[in-house]
């Protein structure tokens, strides 16, 4: 009888530890992608988690069910609403429904009046390794899919210098006016997309303030009441180019 107990209480165990060795498996293999594309207005990754209450509202106002609510198996934070380009994109709804049914303002209502074409969901990049246009195969499939063509997207027109007879329409996303919907991404004929749509904070870097475009006026203004005090001394300073160093 003991020795039944025994039999029993291990094969237990053992089913335990096999039921946790594969939910860890699958958590270690949770997804292919380590960052997660929100819904329209949820810029702001800190500022959206801190004001989402994972209430999946916005997830049942989608009406093409782009949205889902993370599990413990996705790359986003579990509970939180996000959605996967190459599955289901974004098709910017003029009256953006998702973002009129957050009850916390996680998605900035301010978009409901700027309209679609101030989200900034994501920025789409261009694989120009695995872009058969860059091998010179005709091919505009993310061009015709983009909502704001000709303006997001756009075809550069370049020399085929291998033929000398040939011309390249290559994709060309302007990241100042992309949203980020991954209609583009979807749309792609590649096994794997040559074209996606990341994070804006995964592909924009930032030149610092300490940079000034001379040809902006903005940019110039934005340092005139700059205090340079502390960097530069004019007492101090002498040519050092004639006279020595600072």
């Amino acid at each position: 009888m003991k020795d039944r107990r025994e039999f029993f209480a291990s094969a237990f165990k053992g089913l335990c530890l096999c039921t946790a060795g594969g939910f860890l498996a699958n958590l270690s293999l949770k997804a292919d992608d380590d960052y997660a594309l929100r819904p329209p207005g949820a810029e702001d990754e800190a500022r959206f988690l801190s004001k989402c209450i994972r209430c999946g509202l916005c997830v049942k106002a989608c009406p093409y069910n782009t949205l889902k609510l993370a599990t413990l198996l996705d790359s986003a934070k579990n509970g939180t609403p996000f959605f996967k380009a190459r599955e289901i994109p974004c098709y910017l709804c003029k009256d953006i429904p998702c973002i009129k049914e957050c009850p916390t303002d996680a998605l900035d209502k301010k978009h409901l009046e700027q309209g679609i074409e101030s989200l900034k969901m994501g920025i789409a990049i261009v694989d120009s390794a695995s872009c058969v246009a860059h091998w010179g195969i005709q091919c505009d499939a993310c061009y015709r899919a983009c909502l704001l063509i000709d303006r997001a997207l756009k075809l550069e027109l370049k020399r085929n210098e291998r033929t000398a007879k040939h011309a390249f329409l290559l994709p060309s996303v302007d990241h100042e006016v992309c949203v980020g919907c991954g209609l583009c991404e979807l749309a792609c004929i590649t096994e794997k997309p040559a074209i996606r749509v990341l994070p804006r904070e995964y592909v924009l870097g930032k030149a610092g303030s300490h940079y000034v475009k001379g040809w902006d006026q903005e940019d110039e203004d934005r340092i005139k009441d700059a205090d340079t005090s502390k960097y530069f001394d004019a007492k101090k300073a002498t040519n050092y180019l004639n006279e020595g160093e600072f």
